[in-house]
């Protein structure tokens, strides 16, 4: 961890401080990404990477490939002058398995410290698979199963117990190395994972459980088999599906040529060479585990660097209603509480579980997103910001519950061709209370205006028949109007009750 802080306060004087960034030597890439901090979920500010495949012939060799070595110290140069100019106070740089194996490695890690001033942490195989389940664990904090993190020179593997660290091994089965090692073959590539993997006997352990795969090769196949699948959400986090329909497309990818490949928008031109190592691998990674569900993480190695650079007061803080109340504080209009709306619609909740409450107030926090849209397209911005926000802790049903309760909140109709498709992950009682929860938001801001503490003048009162919007004599006229009453007429329909409001003695 090298601090930039004070060369980058003489470059860019009154630029937030805190900023961190984590650049990732790789096998196949280096790459620099600069987050947004200190937050519980930093956002990515700036993501660049350059292919100087580093590891490329390494298995051979035994050293580093010289033309990568010349992209990755041009690109270490940039990355740390942009750092600096983007305020950023802490850098990690960290090195995997390219670095760490080659006999030139310490080398290049001397030429980085004596050119740039910068320490390189060159992470064992065990601390690289560790970071990238501390990555997933950021957003999925019960993960059971396995995670595996391919990179270009190896495959990085933690057993995970619901969240809880257990056995780690790692291999040099990474994308490139395994083309390497195979010939070019991808089938045989596929029986060299499997041979590898059939001995580590706590893997068998995972059968019938989830395997989380990370890495910038798999999360390409996952856009893949986003589209083969007509998944309506294009987000690789939290992205799941039953184990053996990704094997049969994992395969055709495998066995698919350089022009097939090319056909599929969005995959980089430069990951079409090994992109086949890496279908064969997670093929014969899905084989070896015999889990039941393949889901993939958008978190990985990086984001776990990150996460032990933060303060534990912040590790400690959930994720996803940490990165709600953080955009509302940058972004929102008045000072109305996620927390207030939340406590006001609790009587229309009084069975729901924590899991349920957890995401109404996210809900509540996010309810008023879309304040500075033009009205007319108000309902549809906030839709498609809030279903592909950059937050950990969503599964795909859960961006879809939040994403339409919030169109709905802004007036938008579930009717609409817009949100039918992503409708289609819910069941019908996720889909009655995105009903009955977006018309809540929608009147909770119709009374306060979004302003703080008129809301918690009034109350609702809920009972078998009805619905009561309770407010004193006092306070009727300034927080009850036609609208305000319209809308708690719609709530009530959304929970089959009817409404009244009731004026109760100052």
């Amino acid at each position: 961890m090298s601090n930039i802080s004070s060369d980058t306060e003489k470059t860019k004087p009154g630029l937030p401080s805190g900023r961190i960034a984590v650049v990732d030597i790789g096998s196949n890439s280096v790459r620099l990404v600069v987050y947004d901090a200190p937050t519980r979920l930093p956002i990515p500010m700036y993501n660049e990477k350059s292919q100087c495949a580093l590891g490329s012939g390494l298995g051979e060799s035994g050293v580093l490939n010289p033309d990568g070595v010349k992209c990755a110290l041009r690109s270490l140069r940039r990355f740390v002058g942009l750092a600096k100019s983007m305020g950023v106070a802490t850098l990690d740089m960290v090195a995997t398995a390219a670095i760490r194996e080659a006999k030139d490695g310490p080398a290049f890690v001397e030429k980085v410290k004596d050119t740039l001033g910068i320490d390189i942490e060159v992470l064992s195989g065990e601390d690289e698979a560790k970071y990238a389940a501390l990555g997933l664990l950021m957003g999925v904090p019960d993960a059971d199963g396995v995670i595996g993190d391919l990179g270009g020179g190896s495959l990085d593997l933690v057993g995970l117990d619901q969240g809880k660290f257990s056995k780690s091994s790692t291999f040099a089965l990474g994308h490139l190395r395994l083309s390497e090692v195979s010939d070019g073959n991808p089938e045989r590539a596929r029986e060299i994972v499997g041979e590898t993997l059939s001995g580590l006997k706590w893997l068998k352990k995972v059968k019938g459980r989830t395997l989380y795969a990370a890495g910038g090769s798999w999360r390409a196949i996952a856009r893949i088999l986003i589209d083969q699948t007509s998944h309506p959400l294009h987000v690789v986090d939290n992205f799941a599906m039953d184990a053996e329909a990704a094997r049969n497309i994992l395969h055709l990818i495998s066995g698919a040529g350089r022009h097939s490949l090319e056909l599929i928008p969005g995959i980089p031109k430069k990951r079409i060479e090994t992109l086949p190592f890496a279908a064969a691998a997670l093929e014969g990674m899905l084989i070896a585990s015999r889990a039941k569900t393949l889901q993939f993480s958008g978190f990985g190695m990086r984001e776990g660097v990150l996460l032990t650079a933060l303060p534990s007061s912040l590790q400690n803080q959930d994720p996803l209603i940490s990165a709600c109340k953080t955009m509302v504080e940058r972004t929102g209009r008045f000072a109305l509480h996620g927390s207030e709306i939340r406590e006001w619609l609790a009587p229309l909740f009084p069975d729901e579980t924590d899991a349920e409450k957890r995401l109404r107030y996210a809900a509540c926090l996010m309810s008023d997103i879309g304040w500075n849209e033009h009205s007319d397209y108000r309902a549809e911005h906030t839709f498609m910001r809030s279903l592909r926000i950059p937050f950990a802790g969503l599964s795909h049903p859960d961006r879809a519950l939040i994403a339409s309760t919030l169109y709905v909140r802004q007036g938008g109709d579930m009717n609409d061709p817009l949100i039918r498709p992503i409708l289609g992950l819910l069941d019908m009682g996720q889909l009655a209370w995105i009903r009955g929860t977006g018309q809540a938001l929608l009147l909770a801001h119709t009374i306060s205006g979004g302003a703080p503490d008129l809301l918690s003048r009034t109350e609702l009162e809920v009972t078998k028949e009805k619905i009561y919007l309770c407010v004193t004599k006092k306070d009727r006229a300034a927080l009850i109007s036609d609208a305000v009453e319209r809308r708690l007429k719609s709530v009530a329909k959304a929970f089959g009750k009817k409404s009244k409001v009731k004026v109760l003695d100052d």
